[in-house]
């Protein structure tokens, strides 16, 4: 809960400071939230998990995640890497731990789409087991599939998804197989002045045990530029409108920093 108030507490004080600060383009606020935008991007997010099912106990998950663009050949690509710090409930003793999780690692082939507005990726990703502790972890080698879309083609209202499947093929054989999709439907609607309103939950269904998670989101963000560099605060609460199986948030909170460099 202490990680979940001092961020909170940052976006409030970046909101009350954001009249010093340059207000973005439309176009530069539709696209901050671009997922598949072409420039470099640093993200910190903390998830607050309020109500875990099957357990008694709150946890966290704090995410570092870093993207850079590239291009192979002719054809031009963006890596992204993301790194978890968790805090979860170790049933059955009813305690916690908290250390490093799987880092996922994926990079999406951007697609020309003849409009500077619309973005669509797709390419392999790839789950590493390097979790510090089991219960933290799969303790799984995992490969799958990401496939990214965005349009920003409106200046008032953006939208896209983020879908992605993969399924272990090494780690060790007494931890269960992974096999698992998400789908994190995205929309965003200005306000002006930078800030707006946004929707990101990630539904999951696990197909090992059919256990699955569709949480409903609702928040509100500030997109603030200084010199280069694009600041996107932001929180959002998410609640489950449909969820079966153990170790599923039922409510969770979002807050968050999203940097994107232009040069």
């Amino acid at each position: 809960m202490k990680n979940i108030n001092k961020l909170a507490c940052f976006f409030l004080l970046s909101l009350a400071s954001a009249a010093s600060a340059d207000e973005p383009l439309p176009a530069q606020a539709g696209q901050a939230n671009n997922p598949l935008a072409n420039m470099r991007a640093l993200s910190m997010q903390n998830f607050y998990l309020g109500d875990i099912s099957a357990s008694d106990k709150s946890g966290n998950q704090f995410w570092f995640r870093y993207a850079q663009p590239f291009s192979l050949g002719e054809s031009n690509w963006l890596l992204r890497a993301s790194l978890p710090i968790n805090t979860l409930p170790t049933p059955p003793n009813g305690g916690r731990k908290t250390g490093l999780g799987d880092i996922n690692l994926f990079a999406a082939w951007l697609i020309d789409t003849n409009s500077p507005t619309m973005s669509f990726g797709f390419g392999p990703q790839f789950t590493l087991p390097t979790a510090s502790d089991n219960a933290l972890g799969t303790e799984k080698w995992s490969a799958g599939l990401v496939g990214v879309f965005f349009d920003a083609t409106s200046p008032r209202f953006q939208y896209g998804y983020l879908a992605g499947w993969q399924h272990s093929f090494a780690g060790k054989d007494e931890r269960d197989d992974v096999n698992a999709a998400t789908f994190q439907p995205f929309m965003f609607y200005q306000l002006g002045g930078g800030t707006y309103l946004r929707s990101t939950p990630i539904w999951l269904y696990n197909f090992e045990n059919d256990s699955y998670n569709v949480p409903l989101g609702l928040g509100i963000g500030q997109v603030i530029r200084q010199g280069n560099t694009m600041y996107n605060f932001f929180v959002e609460g998410q609640g489950s409108a449909a969820n079966d199986g153990p170790g599923q948030p039922r409510w969770q909170v979002n807050v968050g920093l999203n940097l994107q460099f232009m040069n």
